[in-house]
C-alpha cells in the first residue's frame, strides 16, 4: 500500500510539473493577428531562458518602446542568429504576436534586417 500511494504521489508530482512547464511556454500572445512593427533596435540580450530585443518604434511622433521575446540561444543559434545579429542602431521590420495585455510586449515570428535578409522565431512558420 506505501509502495502504491508514493506512485500516486510521484506521478500526481509530475503531471502538475509537466503543466507548470507548458504554462511557462505558452506566451501570453494573441495569435489571431500579426503586428507589423518598423523601428531601430537599442539592445539585444543574448541571454536564457530568452533571447530579448528592445525596439524603439516611431508611432507619429511619439517613441513606443517594445520588448520583443524570442527563443533560447541555442535554438536561435540554429535558426542562424548570434550575438551579433543585431547591434544597438539597426533598423529592423519585425512581425509579432502582442502580448494580450495590451502592453508593448511581444513574442518575435520574423524579422527583416535593413538589408532585406530575413531571420525567424524558430523556423519559418506556415502563416508567413
Amino acid at each position: 500500500m506505501t509502495t502504491l500511494r508514493t506512485l500516486a504521489l510521484a506521478a500526481i508530482g509530475m503531471v502538475l510539473a509537466a503543466r507548470a512547464s507548458f504554462a511557462h511556454h505558452d506566451w501570453p500572445a494573441d495569435r489571431s493577428k500579426l503586428v507589423t512593427l518598423h523601428g531601430t533596435v537599442t539592445a539585444l540580450t543574448w541571454a536564457n531562458p530568452h533571447v530579448t530585443i528592445r525596439l524603439d518604434v516611431d508611432n507619429d511622433g511619439s517613441v513606443e518602446h517594445w520588448i520583443l521575446g524570442v527563443s533560447s540561444p541555442k535554438v536561435m543559434t540554429d535558426n542562424g542568429w548570434d550575438k551579433t545579429t543585431l547591434t544597438p542602431g539597426d533598423v529592423i521590420t519585425a512581425f509579432v504576436y502582442r502580448f494580450r495585455n495590451g502592453t508593448h510586449v511581444a513574442q518575435l515570428q520574423k524579422m527583416v534586417l535593413a538589408n532585406g535578409r530575413e531571420l525567424y522565431y524558430a523556423g519559418p512558420p506556415r502563416n508567413l
